[in-house]
């Protein structure tokens, strides 16, 4: 289930508060993904923040999370030619092999800024940031003018909890002058107006097969503090769920 109301098994709300699901092939789970605010936070990020034309590049920084994968897939649709960056290896092949990306690269293995020289020679169009310090600062060192940064998270930064010693942001926010760069952040309840159209065209895309969804699925809701922390940790591909058990 999907609330405002914290973790737990049950809940009691008024009905004006809901969605009725309407029976379909679509999986229930997909609702809390891909047809859900990731998938369309994905969908306001890509398209109405970075407005993407055909034969831009596209870098998106935790391209194999929840928002990052459909984000990266909704690019190459645009027919942009689509950067990611993962934790691992086996995401970075995932990323490559099942969901098209052009390029793909494990940033625990390669510094961002050296990965994007060699997957980006002709610059960044649009940057679709999830991780935002380091990740941030090599994204700008490339991008082309007039380029775009969909600000969605700074996930790398969220764990920082020494205020007397923050971690440093980007060190070259020159070029944001010097190349005419955009960035704007943007949190997806802005964009009500935007998700009739969203469930229309994702409805449509996992149909024709275009955009494909893949969960971490953990079992029993004693799980969810697992779960939470493994997001921070990169233990999930794709959407982290927990499945709650079922009753006796």
């Amino acid at each position: 289930m999907q609330s405002g109301l914290g973790w737990r098994e049950h809940f009691v709300a008024p009905a004006s508060t809901l969605a009725k699901l309407a029976p379909g092939a679509t999986p229930l789970t997909h609702h809390l993904g891909v047809l859900g605010g990731t998938g369309f936070t994905a969908y306001v990020g890509l398209l109405d923040i970075g407005r993407p034309r055909a034969g831009e590049t596209v870098f998106v920084s935790g391209a194999a999370g929840a928002v990052g994968s459909i984000a990266g897939q909704i690019a190459k649709i645009e027919d942009c030619r689509v950067i990611g960056s993962a934790g691992s290896d086996e995401k970075v092949e995932w990323l490559a092999g099942d969901l098209g990306f052009d390029a793909a690269f494990n940033y625990k293995t390669v510094p961002s800024a050296e990965a994007l020289a060699e997957a980006a020679p002709d610059g960044i169009d649009i940057y679709f940031d999830n991780v935002g310090y380091d990740h941030l600062e090599a994204a700008i060192t490339h991008m082309n003018d007039f380029g775009r940064i969909a600000a969605c998270g700074s996930i790398s930064g969220y764990n920082s909890v020494d205020p007397a010693h923050p971690r440093p942001g980007p060190n070259n926010l020159a070029f944001l002058v010097r190349k005419r760069l955009t960035m704007r952040g943007f949190i997806v309840s802005d964009h009500g107006e935007r998700r009739a159209d969203f469930r229309t065209d994702m409805e449509r895309w996992l149909a024709e097969g275009v955009v494909r969804s893949r969960e971490t699925v953990l079992e029993g809701i004693e799980q969810a503090p697992a779960a939470f922390l493994g997001l921070f940790n990169g233990t999930n591909t794709g959407k982290m769920l927990v499945r709650l058990a079922p009753e006796e």
